[in-house]
């Protein structure tokens, strides 16, 4: 990943489009008061140097018959690099999985899911997490409701 020192202007097309992806490359360089031409390249620069991880929708999961999140706190009896790897793997195969983080402390794993009902996230849970050979404990928050979900960093574009 190459990085290049970051000006005013990239960190306003970073900003412009961590807001909304699709915008337009002449909205974006309006927004970042250069032409067009200029704005594209300084955007595919910021792609290529690594700083725009990639584009997506986000969704609205009740729409889609998910009705359930929650963070599941895994803590597994081996913390050795193999039995580590071994786990992130299996929960980058889990649907269910839609965010996964080693963590430091008491707890290896945080783990955000989602699922269509109560009984198909307490079947993911003890049919397939609690199963896997080396997880010790297992402790789940459900989500009640999100006060504040804004992805990305938070970034002052001058």
């Amino acid at each position: 990943m190459e990085h290049h020192k970051l000006d005013s202007i990239d960190l306003r097309i970073l900003a412009e489009l961590q807001a909304n992806g699709r915008i337009t490359n002449v909205e974006l360089s309006r927004r970042a008061k250069i032409t067009a031409p200029p704005c594209l390249r300084r955007m595919r620069a910021l792609e290529k140097a690594g700083y725009v991880k990639g584009y997506h929708a986000e969704l609205e999961p009740k729409l889609l018959g998910f009705e359930v999140s929650a963070y599941v706190f895994v803590g597994l009896n081996s913390q050795n690099d193999a039995d580590l790897r071994k786990f992130e793997e299996h929960a980058r195969g889990w649907p269910e999985v839609r965010e996964c983080y080693m963590l430091s402390g008491e707890v290896d794993f945080l783990l955000k899911c989602v699922a269509k009902d109560l009984s198909s996230f307490q079947a993911f849970i003890t049919d397939r997490l609690t199963a896997f050979k080396n997880v010790a404990s297992v402790k789940s928050s459900l989500v009640i409701h999100a006060s504040k979900h804004e992805p990305g960093v938070p970034l002052e574009a001058k």
